[in-house]
């Protein structure tokens, strides 16, 4: 990809003030007409949304667009709506033994408002943040229990395919055992067994780094150093002996090509990663059984930077954004694809919208966390935001409920809709990308305001980061 290197944040208020405008009117439109009986819906068809998945892991999304909708615009309206779903829509969510997603669907919601609370932008309330904080306490500790164990205390929290699988996805949901660590809550096993939350973070993100990841270093015969930072959706495990199997992928063309939002989702799981490691004391990693501070940053770092480097090298085309797969295999028919900006209206191979906001914010926040060092990441994660911010990636059409077009959910079970006259998918939304647009936006605002956030710490002046990076 080309980035920008003169394109501040500031630069792109605008842009978001505009796509604010429009999220807050869909995210209302669309509140007024779904019920919750409707199940969560996952993405557009014709500009409409409906339910289909294989599990119930966008519902937090759905009410987590609301809030961040509020938090940008003011909107009080949807503040209340979102409010009244948490309590009523979302219990069921914090006890789901079934999936790994509970950061997309409880950090979204739960964590959400309890950041609003204490950053002063709902009124302090003494029980209703206590609410908030023990649903981000179970939630945590349900996720963690999901564990398959490896040798030399590696592991990680399996995918609901079974104690086999390891998705590469999950390590952008750990975030919610980050936060239930942080509240002082743990993981009771047999025999009243605590388990720490943050040894299990760190145990699934290892062993993400090492498995889900590629570093040009041979470890199978497509392992080349060309094609370093290739992710793997899938890692596959002997479950009774804890030894890796093999590459596999589910929503990815195949395992040794790299499904995009999967590639995504670790380039901002890891990189959130780096900022929530940096921001614990020494002192919660005096546990033997985990490894030091120093060197959980460092393999943070070289996933991170591998992940990123392979996007913004390999997986994007000149504009930054990418097809739905770096493998796919009418792909050669574009031509050189990365030396021209994508075509979502190709007849060939589907854009994939929704992983350009969630790898954004990936290079965002590996850039941040860098300083000086890492410009050149924050740089292309703001080109990507700049363009995503236009047509034809902004839906601007009044009547189409989505925010993010573009956006590719399953294509090889052939889940997303083609329009009339087209031969690819294009031109449709997802509950994901809309809502990592929205999260986005929250970002660059921020920044542009002499700001940031984190899910851990929310609102921070760029002072009070120096200070405390510095410490």
């Amino acid at each position: 990809m080309e980035s920008n290197h003169t394109l501040s944040a500031k630069d792109l208020l605008p842009a978001i003030e505009r796509a604010l405008e429009l999220a807050a009117e869909k995210t209302l439109r669309l509140e007024r007409r779904w019920k919750a009986s409707d199940g969560a819906p996952v993405f557009t068809i014709a500009g409409r949304y409906t339910a289909r998945s294989w599990t119930q892991w966008t519902q937090g999304f759905q009410y987590g667009n609301a809030l961040l909708c509020f938090e940008l615009t003011g909107d009080r309206d949807l503040l209340t709506a979102a409010r009244r779903h948490v309590v009523s829509d979302m219990a069921e969510h914090l006890t789901h033994t079934g999936v790994h997603d509970h950061g997309f669907n409880n950090i979204s919601t739960y964590g959400q408002l309890r950041r609003l609370m204490l950053d002063g932008r709902i009124p302090a309330n003494e029980w209703e943040l206590r609410f908030y904080e023990l649903g981000l306490k179970v939630s945590g500790a349900v996720q963690a229990a999901r564990w398959t164990g490896l040798e030399n205390g590696l592991g990680y929290i399996h995918s609901f395919n079974g104690s086999h699988s390891l998705f590469i996805d999950t390590i952008r949901t750990l975030r919610i055992c980050c936060v239930s660590h942080t509240l002082g809550h743990a993981l009771q096993g047999e025999q009243d067994e605590r388990i720490s939350l943050l040894g299990r973070v760190l145990a699934h993100a290892e062993t993400s780094a090492r498995y889900n990841l590629y570093y040009g270093e041979g470890r199978d015969h497509y392992d080349v150093p060309e094609l370093r930072g290739r992710t793997v959706h899938e890692a596959i495990f002997n479950p009774a002996s804890g030894v890796f199997r093999c590459p596999s992928s589910q929503q990815g063309y195949s395992p040794f090509t790299t499904w995009t939002r999967g590639l995504a989702w670790g380039m901002l799981g890891f990189a959130e990663l780096m900022e929530f490691v940096q921001s614990l004391p020494e002192t919660e990693f005096a546990i033997d059984a985990l490894p030091s501070k120093r060197e959980a940053f460092a393999w943070l770092e070289r996933a991170a930077r591998a992940s990123c480097d392979f996007y913004i090298h390999q997986a994007s085309a000149l504009d930054g954004i990418c097809y739905w797969d770096t493998g796919a295999p009418q792909l050669y028919r574009l031509g050189e694809w990365q030396t021209k900006p994508a075509d979502p209206y190709n007849d060939w191979e589907p854009v994939d919208g929704s992983a350009g906001p969630i790898a954004a914010q990936g290079l965002i926040r590996l850039g941040h966390v860098l300083g000086a060092a890492g410009e050149a990441y924050t740089q292309a994660g703001l080109t990507i935001a700049g363009r995503l911010l236009q047509e034809p990636y902004l839906a601007l059409q009044p009547d189409h409920e989505g925010l993010l077009l573009h956006s590719i959910y399953h294509r090889p079970n052939g889940w997303d809709y083609i329009p009339p006259g087209a031969k690819v998918p294009c031109g449709e939304s997802s509950m994901w990308g809309d809502y990592h647009l929205l999260e986005l936006c929250l970002l660059i605002t921020r920044m542009a305001n002499s700001g940031y956030y984190t899910f851990f710490d929310g609102w921070a002046s760029a002072e009070k980061k120096g200070t405390e990076d510095a410490g």
